[in-house]
Protein backbone atom coordinates (compact mmCIF):
# COMPACT_ATOMS: atom_id res chain seq x y z
CA UNK A 1 0.00 0.00 0.00
CA UNK A 2 1.12 3.41 -1.05
CA UNK A 3 1.37 6.74 0.63
CA UNK A 4 -1.99 8.12 1.09
CA UNK A 5 -2.94 11.20 -1.68
CA UNK A 6 -4.39 13.85 0.39
CA UNK A 7 -7.57 15.06 -0.72
CA UNK A 8 -6.62 18.47 -1.59
CA UNK A 9 -4.84 16.76 -3.89
CA UNK A 10 -7.19 14.47 -4.99
CA UNK A 11 -9.17 17.74 -5.60
CA UNK A 12 -6.90 18.98 -7.71
CA UNK A 13 -6.46 16.25 -10.17
CA UNK A 14 -10.28 15.69 -10.10
CA UNK A 15 -10.65 19.86 -11.43
CA UNK A 16 -7.89 19.03 -13.69
CA UNK A 17 -9.37 16.22 -15.33
CA UNK A 18 -12.86 17.26 -15.24
CA UNK A 19 -13.37 20.73 -14.90
CA UNK A 20 -16.87 20.99 -14.95
CA UNK A 21 -17.29 18.52 -12.24
CA UNK A 22 -18.73 19.84 -8.64
CA UNK A 23 -16.24 18.44 -5.91
CA UNK A 24 -16.77 18.91 -2.41
CA UNK A 25 -14.74 18.65 0.34
CA UNK A 26 -14.47 18.75 4.09
CA UNK A 27 -10.60 18.98 4.95
CA UNK A 28 -9.08 16.03 4.48
CA UNK A 29 -12.39 13.66 6.22
CA UNK A 30 -14.67 13.45 3.30
CA UNK A 31 -14.50 13.94 -0.38
CA UNK A 32 -17.73 14.38 -2.67
CA UNK A 33 -17.11 14.41 -6.65
CA UNK A 34 -19.74 13.99 -9.00
CA UNK A 35 -18.93 14.42 -12.90
CA UNK A 36 -19.81 12.77 -16.09
CA UNK A 37 -17.75 10.46 -17.74
CA UNK A 38 -18.60 8.23 -21.52
CA UNK A 39 -17.02 4.97 -21.62
CA UNK A 40 -16.81 4.53 -25.62
CA UNK A 41 -17.29 7.72 -28.23
CA UNK A 42 -20.64 6.24 -29.24
CA UNK A 43 -21.55 5.85 -25.63
CA UNK A 44 -23.84 8.46 -24.25
CA UNK A 45 -22.84 10.06 -20.78
CA UNK A 46 -23.33 8.91 -17.05
CA UNK A 47 -23.00 11.00 -14.33
CA UNK A 48 -21.33 9.17 -11.74
CA UNK A 49 -20.44 10.04 -7.76
CA UNK A 50 -17.68 9.02 -6.16
CA UNK A 51 -17.74 9.38 -2.29
CA UNK A 52 -15.12 9.50 0.38
CA UNK A 53 -15.80 9.72 3.92
CA UNK A 54 -12.49 8.78 6.18
CA UNK A 55 -12.79 5.38 8.57
CA UNK A 56 -15.46 4.50 5.51
CA UNK A 57 -15.27 2.59 2.37
CA UNK A 58 -15.16 5.04 -0.60
CA UNK A 59 -18.69 4.45 -2.80
CA UNK A 60 -19.13 4.96 -6.67
CA UNK A 61 -22.54 5.42 -7.64
CA UNK A 62 -23.91 5.90 -11.04
CA UNK A 63 -26.59 8.84 -10.58
CA UNK A 64 -28.07 8.88 -14.30
CA UNK A 65 -29.63 7.97 -16.46
CA UNK A 66 -30.95 4.50 -14.52
CA UNK A 67 -29.18 1.69 -15.06
CA UNK A 68 -31.59 -0.75 -17.33
CA UNK A 69 -31.62 -4.68 -16.59
CA UNK A 70 -30.57 -6.92 -19.64
CA UNK A 71 -33.25 -8.79 -20.62
CA UNK A 72 -34.47 -11.30 -18.16
CA UNK A 73 -31.75 -9.96 -15.38
CA UNK A 74 -33.15 -8.67 -11.81
CA UNK A 75 -29.95 -7.24 -10.69
CA UNK A 76 -27.37 -5.21 -12.00
CA UNK A 77 -23.90 -7.17 -12.17
CA UNK A 78 -20.94 -6.70 -9.86
CA UNK A 79 -23.06 -3.93 -8.07
CA UNK A 80 -22.86 -3.64 -4.63
CA UNK A 81 -27.14 -2.19 -4.16
CA UNK A 82 -28.56 -2.08 -7.99
CA UNK A 83 -31.11 -0.04 -6.30
CA UNK A 84 -28.24 2.71 -5.67
CA UNK A 85 -26.58 1.45 -8.56
CA UNK A 86 -23.49 1.59 -6.42
CA UNK A 87 -20.87 -0.25 -8.58
CA UNK A 88 -18.42 -2.84 -7.51
CA UNK A 89 -15.20 -1.66 -9.38
CA UNK A 90 -12.52 -3.40 -7.54
CA UNK A 91 -12.45 -6.56 -4.88
CA UNK A 92 -11.19 -5.60 -1.05
CA UNK A 93 -9.19 -8.23 -0.35
CA UNK A 94 -6.99 -8.57 -3.23
CA UNK A 95 -6.05 -4.79 -2.47
CA UNK A 96 -6.49 -3.78 -5.97
CA UNK A 97 -7.22 0.02 -4.98
CA UNK A 98 -5.38 1.97 -2.47
CA UNK A 99 -5.17 5.47 -0.47
CA UNK A 100 -1.81 6.47 -2.33
CA UNK A 101 -3.84 6.05 -5.77
CA UNK A 102 -5.50 8.58 -7.44
CA UNK A 103 -9.23 8.64 -8.63
CA UNK A 104 -8.24 10.21 -11.95
CA UNK A 105 -6.00 7.01 -12.55
CA UNK A 106 -7.59 4.65 -10.96
CA UNK A 107 -11.49 4.37 -9.71
CA UNK A 108 -12.97 6.88 -12.36
CA UNK A 109 -11.50 4.59 -15.31
CA UNK A 110 -12.45 1.63 -13.73
CA UNK A 111 -16.19 3.23 -13.44
CA UNK A 112 -15.81 3.62 -17.07
CA UNK A 113 -14.91 0.67 -17.92
CA UNK A 114 -17.54 -1.04 -15.95
CA UNK A 115 -20.09 1.18 -17.58
CA UNK A 116 -18.25 -0.30 -21.12
CA UNK A 117 -19.36 -3.67 -19.98
CA UNK A 118 -22.35 -2.56 -18.59
CA UNK A 119 -23.82 -1.37 -22.37
CA UNK A 120 -22.68 -4.89 -23.30
CA UNK A 121 -24.90 -6.71 -21.04
CA UNK A 122 -27.87 -5.10 -21.10
CA UNK A 123 -27.40 -5.24 -24.49
CA UNK A 124 -26.97 -8.96 -24.84
CA UNK A 125 -27.20 -10.45 -20.97
CA UNK A 126 -23.92 -11.50 -21.15
CA UNK A 127 -21.34 -10.02 -18.40
CA UNK A 128 -17.61 -10.17 -19.81
CA UNK A 129 -16.04 -7.53 -17.51
CA UNK A 130 -14.66 -10.55 -14.87
CA UNK A 131 -15.09 -9.69 -11.35
CA UNK A 132 -15.84 -11.89 -8.48
CA UNK A 133 -19.48 -13.16 -8.44
CA UNK A 134 -21.65 -11.28 -5.91
CA UNK A 135 -24.09 -13.09 -3.49
CA UNK A 136 -26.86 -10.50 -3.61
CA UNK A 137 -27.74 -8.17 -0.54
CA UNK A 138 -25.50 -10.41 1.87
CA UNK A 139 -22.86 -8.20 -0.18
CA UNK A 140 -23.03 -4.83 1.31
CA UNK A 141 -22.52 -6.61 4.97
CA UNK A 142 -19.43 -8.79 3.87
CA UNK A 143 -17.85 -5.45 2.02
CA UNK A 144 -17.63 -3.64 5.58
CA UNK A 145 -16.48 -6.72 7.28
CA UNK A 146 -14.10 -6.90 5.06
CA UNK A 147 -12.98 -2.87 4.65
CA UNK A 148 -10.01 -1.89 6.31
CA UNK A 149 -10.90 1.24 8.43
CA UNK A 150 -8.58 4.16 7.59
Amino acid sequence: MGNRVSLIHQEGALRSYFPGSEITRRGEDELLWVGEISPTPLSGKYKIKLHYKRREFISVFVLSPKLRLAEGATKLPHVYSTLRQELCLYYPKNNEWNQGMFYVKSLIPWASEWLYHYEIWAGCGKWYGGGIDHEGENEEKERSRNEIKV
